[in-house]
């Protein structure tokens, strides 16, 4: 086994804290510890609010230009690169992770992210002159209109554990090089693989308070970095439950909130693109063992074809490999805990009750005694009332509905409360782009996929508000000033 990351404390306005209290942190793989790492103690957390409070309003980073806030940034990029073999490690063992989705979902996405959206935002205007009406011009002596993007101040992220790495990568980065101070709080679940960003704020000389790093083994962290008056803005990544908890720690002093939450995504196969079926579906849960939010859990089928397309991925889903990271055959590894695995025996056995069927899978695979692992399921359901359907499983779970005509599809597509991704596939593309139009969610896919650094992404509904990633990821982390300039009179 490859050395993980050696950092077990918190990164704190510059100095490194330990605390009195340790957070044991679990291998999904194999139930083992991985290591214990310091708690950050709650007045620590108020204190790099303060610090990050502080270091915005004397303008230590936010007044840099941009170009030197860039430099600074590529430089702290450049210790995440060397820190590549350690990082990686890391991610494998405290999430389960199999190492080509460690290394390429996360750390080499992430990189090229970075170092993209530096480049993006140093090729945005930040500062534009609007059309001035003449009568304000003649009478009313305006010289010049001016709208400005400046940063937003105080940014708390908030991380998942699922892409711990890659999801900091989308807050931490675009907010800094707008010139923001933040605090970033992984999820207790994965707390280690963090921990780098406090080394590279360390190794990269940013100023004091500029970046933090917290650890906590609760929510009370996360509820102070959601409610403080010294905190301008939330950008939150999870449930839609916790999201919803967000809104309304944030609202009593009216912050900003950037929200990707839940999704139960829709993969719709056009008849001319059925044998595509079994594919997509392997998809769906190989890698991440169905954890991500943007997974299309739901797959929507021809009904007259569903009983051929539930036996071909039922067939694909029965060559996929369950197993630990370590073994290089496995295709997926262990969802994260004790309880993700229960939440989707729970779903599988509400399934049953409301008239669904397991096509495939269904339960912890045989051979395999240790470990959070969860077989790749296939369900087939008579509707979307389902309760399978409608829900985010979070695991290696896939629904199968029929529809029974093009309006149909998008009918039972559109009928959720989320709306994070979609996918249409058809040979026809002006067909399925016509589809793919319809749809109620902030990103569809067309026979393809796509990450970029320059291609926004967020969700429709309860699956979040904002963007991230691209010039609105960026424009997310900046106010929007107006500055009317005339003569004095």
């Amino acid at each position: 086994m490859e050395t993980i990351l050696s950092e077990r404390r918190s990164y704190v306005a510059g100095t490194w804290v330990e605390g009195d209290e340790t957070l044991r942190v679990e291998n999904p793989a194999d139930e083992s510890t991985v290591t214990e790492v310091s708690v950050t103690p709650l007045p620590e957390i108020e204190r790099a609010v303060l610090e990050a409070r502080r270091s915005f309003d004397e303008g230590v980073w936010a007044d840099l230009p941009a170009t030197e806030r860039a430099r600074i940034l590529h430089a702290f990029l450049d210790h995440v690169v060397a820190s590549h073999d350690a990082l990686v490690a890391t991610m494998v063992a405290e999430a389960g992770q199999p190492t080509m989705f460690a290394e390429n979902a996360q750390f080499q996405a992430g990189l090229g992210l970075g170092r993209a959206t530096i480049d993006l935002y140093l090729s945005m205007r930040h500062e534009e002159t609007n059309p001035v009406p003449v009568d304000d011009l003649v009478r009313g002596g305006l010289k010049l209109s001016v709208k400005r993007h400046e940063p937003i101040g105080v940014v708390s992220a908030i991380t998942p554990y699922n892409g711990a790495i890659i999801m900091a990568f989308q807050k931490i980065i675009p907010a800094l090089i707008a010139g923001n101070s933040v605090v970033l709080r992984p999820s207790p679940l994965t707390p280690i693989s963090s921990l780098v960003f406090g080394q590279a704020a360390e190794a990269a000389g940013l100023p004091p308070g500029v970046l933090s790093v917290v650890v906590e083994a609760g929510s009370a962290g996360a509820e102070l970095l959601t409610s403080h008056p010294g905190i301008d803005m939330v950008s939150f990544t999870g449930s839609t439950a916790v999201g919803r908890r967000i809104l309304a720690q944030a609202a009593p002093t009216v912050k900003q909130v950037a929200l990707e939450l839940g999704g139960k995504s829709a993969q719709i196969y056009l008849p001319d693109a059925v044998g595509k079926a079994a594919t997509g579906a392997a998809m769906v849960v190989a890698m991440t063992a169905g954890q991500a939010c943007v997974a299309a859990t739901r797959m929507l089928v021809p009904a007259d074809r569903k009983e051929e397309v539930v036996e071909a991925v039922s067939q694909t889903y029965a060559r996929l490999k369950v197993g630990p990271p370590s073994d290089p055959s496995a295709t997926l590894g262990p969802v994260i805990d004790a309880a993700a695995r229960a939440r989707a025996e729970r779903y599988v056995a509400l399934a049953e009750e409301h008239g669904g069927k397991v096509a495939f899978g269904g339960g912890r695979p045989a051979g395999l005694e240790r470990g959070y692992y969860f077989e790749p399921t296939v369900l087939d359901v008579r509707d979307n009332t389902n309760p399978a359907a409608r829900e985010e499983i979070f695991g290696p779970v896939i629904t199968i509905l029929g529809y029974t005509d093009v309006d149909d599809a998008v009918r039972i597509a559109n009928d959720s409360d989320y709306g994070l991704s979609g996918q249409v596939y058809g040979a026809d593309l002006t067909a399925a782009t016509a589809v793919a139009r319809r749809l109620r969610t902030g990103a569809v896919n067309v026979n393809s996929g796509m990450f970029s650094p320059y291609a926004p992404g967020g969700g429709y509904k309860q699956s979040g508000l904002g963007r991230e990633r691209g010039t609105e990821g960026i424009r997310a982390f900046q106010e929007v000033k107006h500055i009317a300039i005339g003569e004095l009179r």
